[in-house]
């Protein structure tokens, strides 16, 4: 197969996929497993290129997979804005990417988890060209 199963049923899979892209998109650095890891970074590499898009159909198509929770709430005198997933993603984390052709996520292997020796790693996004990659 093309793709992990990581010990769950379909259904189960792609909800936990779902919420670690999610998470991933609210806060730019999660620690899982290395297999969840891997799986998870292609799909937020999808997202961003989605992103990156920027058009009706993409943000559809991203809206259609990533949770709708709040990402980032900001009071300003009299207002409130309210950030979710979505906005976050299209709004904040795609335009970083814009002068970047793929390889949006990293995947850093930590030390076995206690108890269960589990590989982990920690997954975050990659940072923004520098001056010298932009010249």
């Amino acid at each position: 197969m093309g793709y992990r199963k990581l010990g769950r049923k379909s259904a189960q899979r792609k909800a936990m996929l779902r919420d670690l892209t999610s998470d991933l998109i609210i806060n730019e650095r999660i620690v899982t497993t290395e297999a969840r890891a891997k799986e998870v970074s292609s799909i937020a590499d999808k997202m961003v290129t989605l992103g990156k898009r920027g058009d009706l159909h993409a943000r559809r198509q991203a809206a259609a997979f990533v949770r709708n929770e709040i990402a980032d709430i900001q009071e300003s005198d009299d207002e409130v804005v309210v950030k979710n997933v979505l906005q976050k993603l299209f709004d904040e984390i795609a335009p970083r990417f814009a002068n970047r052709n793929g390889g949006y996520t990293r995947v850093l292997k930590t030390e076995p988890r206690r108890g269960d020796a589990a590989p982990m790693a920690i997954l975050e996004f990659v940072e923004g060209p520098t001056a010298s990659e932009e010249a």
